[in-house]
């Protein structure tokens, strides 16, 4: 299994690094298109990571599904796997593809594989920086090859927190979610790329991060990584989050006080 995770990262790299770098603030009109409308992009980039992770990785654990966000979009059945009882893996190409599109460094390649519902093990690829955080169920989490910690202990000040972006919200969540401020100890900001903010959270650059979307895709590579990074997902009711709790709010967070008072402010 220890093999299959450095191939896993190897793959990840080798790809990001022949299909979206050399594009990276380099498309042309015709490379991007829109999916369900302007802030929702895909690219030709997308397309290409995604086509060959999803060989390479079903070939290096035959019998896997792959869940990823192009395929869905083409045929929402494939979510199926999500819950089943082979390997899945999941994968978002480029989370954060109109940063990518800007020439924004905010976006990363997210990879996670799971099995009946549990998240088994997932990487986040930086592909600007080099970084690469990995974790694995109940070992604990990595950045590039060093152990990832969160460190003890509340944040001083206001709670940083990233927060859905406003097409991800009905009215009444956009007014929750963008009420909150330093009244409420927190700082909101909007988020541009899932994964960037569970990296940030990971890393303790970030308190916590907070959504009403749950594309597998944009969160199960982020989710493990904060949890074995010692950190709190809470879902609905301050329950542990769910991979089949279906579009509720939740929060990822340092520590479980910290989630706790999130999920509380935005009514997960």
């Amino acid at each position: 299994m220890h093999h299959m995770h450095e191939d896993v990262e190897a793959l990840i790299r080798g790809v990001v690094a022949e299909e979206a770098t050399p594009r990276f603030g380099k498309l042309t009109e015709g490379d991007v298109s829109e999916k369900k409308g302007p802030l929702d992009l895909v690219t030709v980039a997308d397309r290409q990571v995604e086509a060959r992770l999803t060989e390479a990785l079903t070939a290096l654990l035959p019998g896997s599904a792959v869940i990823g966000e192009e395929a869905v979009h083409a045929d929402p059945t494939l979510k199926d796997a999500l819950l089943g009882d082979d390997p899945v893996w999941i994968i978002d190409p480029i989370d954060g593809t109109s940063n990518f599109v800007r020439g924004d460094p905010s976006f990363v390649t997210l990879v996670a594989l799971a099995q009946g519902g549990e998240l088994l093990a997932s990487w986040i690829h930086h592909p600007v920086s080099g970084r690469m955080a990995a974790a694995r169920r109940g070992e604990g989490a990595l950045l590039d090859g060093e152990p990832l910690r969160i460190a003890a202990g509340e944040p001083e000040g206001p709670v940083l927190m990233a927060s859905a972006r406003p097409e991800h919200l009905t009215g009444e969540q956009y007014e929750r979610f963008y009420g909150l401020g330093p009244a409420h100890g927190v700082k909101a900001c909007a988020s541009g790329s899932a994964g960037c903010d569970y990296l940030d959270v990971a890393r303790g650059q970030l308190d916590a991060a907070a959504y009403v979307y749950d594309n597998p895709w944009d969160h199960s590579a982020g989710i493990l990584l904060v949890a074995e990074a010692g950190g709190t997902v809470l879902g609905t009711a301050g329950r542990p989050w769910r991979m089949a709790d279906g579009g509720r709010p939740f929060a990822a967070a340092r520590d479980a006080a910290t989630a706790r008072r999130v999920a509380g402010l935005i009514g997960a």
